[in-house]
């Protein structure tokens, strides 16, 4: 194993643990979203500080570049809104599986927005993870009343990381990788602070909170997300999305086997979640996306 593909393992491992870390937390879903990714910019902050080129992309960085970041890390910060929101909602296995399944939605916008092809395995694909998404959705109804809720708001959660992934693509053409995160990442925390303080959400939490959620910030922060969108330099963009497909998988073992989560996925989630883990593998494998995204 090379060290970029090991680099990729240990990215897929890291956003793993990202939903443990979130049902480990006490504070309210809006509170962790804002201080994950302040604690990611902050651990990122010393990386732009000290490289000359870091801070040479920002200098440079054009009004229009800064709007369109500005708008990407509205949408970030919508999607972990969303995304942690449904894990107090419905089951780890599910909200999971609906939030990775991006690469079905980012597939058929990609098609009419950036006129990229899609080819027969692709629709395939898309249908076939449709089909699972509403197996896992519909099933998994009436096993309590807050599931559908959730389910819906993984859903949501999905969405925004498409838009995300899409609206990065032509930005991380002209700036590289850490100026970007760190700048995404920082509108993404100002967006959620604003947020809580409209919704009255606390924007204290314990000690014990603000430890696990820097652990988060770390782990699926810098060695998850940022170390992912390194390996897209050096690794296919196809083995990148397909590879991220273990996370799913990896997230609800943990899930199962920590004591205190202790989930055990439903039928309609393992029934679901693999058909729409097949369709999004049928899609991803064969998907065209710029390198170093």
């Amino acid at each position: 194993m090379n060290r970029y593909n090991f680099a990729l393992l240990i990215s897929v491992i890291s956003v793993s643990f990202a939903s443990i870390f979130i049902l480990s937390c006490k504070a309210p879903p809006l509170t962790i979203a804002f201080y994950r990714l302040l604690f990611t910019s902050l651990l990122l902050l010393p990386l732009v500080i000290l490289r000359g080129d870091a801070r040479e992309h920002l200098r440079k960085m054009s009004t229009s570049a800064i709007l369109q970041i500005f708008g990407v890390g509205i949408v970030l910060a919508a999607h972990f809104a969303f995304w942690i929101s449904s894990l107090y909602r419905t089951s780890v296995a599910s909200s999971v599986i609906l939030v990775t399944s991006h690469p079905i939605m980012v597939a058929p916008i990609s098609h009419y927005v950036f006129r990229e092809k899609l080819n027969g395995m692709q629709v395939m694909g898309i249908m076939l993870s449709l089909l699972g998404v509403i197996i896992l959705v519909s099933g998994n109804y009436g096993l309590n009343d807050a599931t559908l809720e959730g389910n819906i708001l993984a859903l949501l959660g999905g969405i925004m990381a498409g838009i995300y992934i899409l609206s990065g693509r032509r930005i991380r053409k002209s700036i590289d990788v850490i100026p970007y995160a760190f700048l995404v990442y920082s509108v993404a925390a100002i967006a959620l602070f604003f947020i809580a303080l409209f919704l009255k959400s606390p924007l204290m939490a314990s000690q014990r909170d603000y430890g696990i959620i820097m652990l988060m910030a770390l782990v699926s922060g810098i060695f998850g997300h940022t170390l992912y969108n390194w390996v897209l330099k050096y690794v296919p963009a196809y083995l990148v999305s397909v590879s991220f497909l273990g996370e799913p998988i990896a997230s609800s073992f943990l899930a199962f086997i920590i004591p205190w989560i202790n989930q055990v996925p439903s039928l309609y989630t393992i029934f679901g979640g693999c058909l729409t883990m097949a369709g999004i593998y049928m899609t991803a494998r064969y998907i065209t996306v710029y390198k170093g995204e």
